[in-house]
C-alpha cells in the first residue's frame, strides 16, 4: 500500500523535464526491475538552483525521483550530497519494502549528477557513501 505521499508525487510529480545546458547530469538504472532515473541540475555559486528528472518506471519510481528533486533544490551541494534513500522513503512517509530500490535509485541519480559537475568543472570529488550503482543487480538495500 502506498501512502498519500507517494500517490500524490506518482500523481503530480514536480521537476518533470530536462534543464538544457545543465551544470550535472546523472543517469541509474536498475536492469532488475527496469526503472531509469536521470536527473539534471542547475547549479550557481554553489547552490542548486534548479533540478529536473527524467524517470521511466513505477509510481514509486516517479515518486522518489520527484520528492528528491523537491529536497535538493535550493540547497548547497554538501547539502544534496547528504540525502539518502532512507530520507526520500521518510519523506514520502514509507515505501513497499519491494520499492525501496526506488529511492535507492533516486539517492544514486542525485549523486551521480552531482559527480557529472564535478567532472565538468574540474572539481575533486569528494568519497561518496552508498553503493554507486551496485544496485543494478544486487538486492543489499531492500528492507
Amino acid at each position: 500500500m502506498y501512502s498519500e505521499k507517494v500517490m500524490d508525487h506518482f500523481s503530480n510529480p514536480r521537476n518533470v523535464g530536462e534543464i538544457e545546458n545543465a551544470s550535472g547530469v546523472g543517469e541509474v538504472g536498475n536492469a532488475k526491475c527496469g526503472d531509469i532515473m536521470k536527473i539534471y541540475l542547475d547549479i550557481e555559486n554553489d547552490i542548486i538552483k534548479d533540478v529536473k528528472f527524467k524517470t521511466f518506471g513505477c509510481g514509486a519510481a516517479i515518486a522518489t525521483s520527484s520528492m528528491a528533486t523537491e529536497m535538493i533544490k535550493g540547497k548547497s551541494i554538501s547539502e544534496a550530497l547528504e540525502i539518502t534513500n532512507k530520507a526520500v522513503v521518510e519523506a514520502l512517509d514509507g515505501l513497499p519494502p519491494a520499492k525501496i530500490h526506488c529511492s535507492v535509485l533516486a539517492e544514486e541519480a542525485v549523486k551521480a549528477a552531482i559527480l557529472d559537475y564535478y567532472t565538468q568543472n574540474g572539481i575533486e570529488a569528494p568519497e561518496l557513501s552508498g553503493c554507486n550503482g551496485c544496485c543494478s543487480g544486487c538486492d543489499c538495500h531492500h528492507e
